[in-house]
């Protein structure tokens, strides 16, 4: 009995199991896609950017269109997942078009970051700031500004956008190609090209990496607190299973979703304020707005301090899912506890992977 339902719950195949048992792509689809990205990436976006605006973005439309119709896998993951965390509030012609806007979203995001060069005119131009004068108010104070952000939009990018304009500017962020275990240096070599050469252009200083085990995450931002620079920080990142236990239950999106409070943290060990960001793209596809919050309160316990970001979280989400990341991602849904976990394919330890924020995520299946 038990060798039967064994030999049943086999993947077909040529296909493998992911983490959460659901079947990977087979090797040479996996071969395919790599080489869709690598062509996006290095020529068709480069190219596509240099176009007058309305050219460049209707290009990455079309790329995000092709996506959308050609990955019927990845689509109907998108639409379960928008349709399973929103419930009521969708219906299933609305999950499509958001979902066709997911994709549409992320090809234009990578038209946003080839628009960089240079002091990133191209894209500036593009972009309106709302809320400056908080941030403006905020660095008077000489004790540096967190900006509490999500994985949505083209959050990167317009980060970049307020270091160009003068702001010195740092991230808390994770460029995960340099620790994921079985990826080739090649593949290293080229985001670090297309990806990190272009954003850390736009640095202050280089990311600050919260992997577990790096204690001097804390000392790097406080200094640049400290130096009255902007630190930036997105508070919806799924956590990795060895910072599980630092994290608190917070509401998110009607569920309780479990997040590390580490903006609350760092404002209360520095006394930088806090003030939420995020950007939106326009009905054209080209134009955004950048939105900055006043400071939020941090008074209260964590949790509640806390709350208050998650809460400008939830609201952002609620009115563009589109911009949100995490829809490509059942497994970052269910670590953030959105979704129930699948059953696991087996007890081998996990290596953290690379969330769906990624560069390699946004065109490419990693799973």
């Amino acid at each position: 009995m038990g060798e039967a339902a064994t030999k049943a719950a086999d993947p077909p195949r040529g296909r493998r199991l992911g983490r959460t048992g659901r079947p990977r792509t087979v090797p040479v689809e996996r071969l395919l896609r790599k080489a869709v990205v690598v062509a996006y990436w290095l020529a068709v976006a480069p190219l596509a950017a240099r176009l007058p605006a309305n050219l460049a973005y209707r290009v990455a439309c079309w790329w995000g269109d092709w996506g959308f119709r050609s990955r019927a896998g990845k689509r109907s993951e998108i639409v379960r997942n928008m349709r399973q965390v929103l419930g009521d509030e969708l219906g299933p012609e609305e999950a499509e078009r958001l979902a066709r806007d997911a994709f549409r979203f992320l090809s234009c995001d990578v038209i946003d970051m080839m628009r960089l060069r240079g002091r990133a005119r191209s894209l500036e131009k593009l972009v309106e700031i709302r809320g400056r004068e908080h941030l403006d108010a905020a660095l008077a104070g000489g004790k540096g500004a967190i900006l509490c952000s999500a994985h949505f939009g083209s959050h990167v990018s317009a980060f970049s956008l307020l270091h160009a304009s003068g702001l010195p500017l740092t991230a808390i962020a994770r460029t995960y190609w340099n620790y994921t275990p079985g990826l080739s240096s090649a593949e290293r070599r080229f985001w670090d090209l297309v990806y990190a050469r272009r954003m850390l252009r736009h640095r202050q200083r280089p990311n600050i990496e919260p992997w577990p085990g790096r204690v001097q995450v804390a000392a790097q931002a406080a200094a640049a607190l400290r130096a009255n620079e902007v630190v930036t920080i997105c508070s919806d990142a799924p956590p990795l299973d060895a910072d599980r236990a630092r994290t608190i239950e917070v509401s998110l999106l009607g569920r309780q979703a479990r997040l590390l409070p580490g903006v609350v943290t760092l404002a209360r060990l520095t006394g930088a304020p806090v003030l939420m960001a995020f950007v939106y793209r326009s009905a054209d596809y080209r134009h955004q707005v950048l939105e900055i919050s006043p400071p939020v309160p941090m008074q209260g316990e964590t949790a509640t301090a806390f709350g208050r970001c998650v809460a400008a979280i939830d609201a952002a989400i609620r009115t563009s899912p589109a911009h949100w990341y995490f829809w490509f991602n059942t497994d970052d849904l269910a670590s953030l506890g959105l979704l129930p976990a699948a059953p696991s394919a087996g007890t081998a330890a996990v290596s953290p992977q690379p969330s769906v924020d990624e560069p390699a995520a946004l065109l490419e299946d990693r799973r």
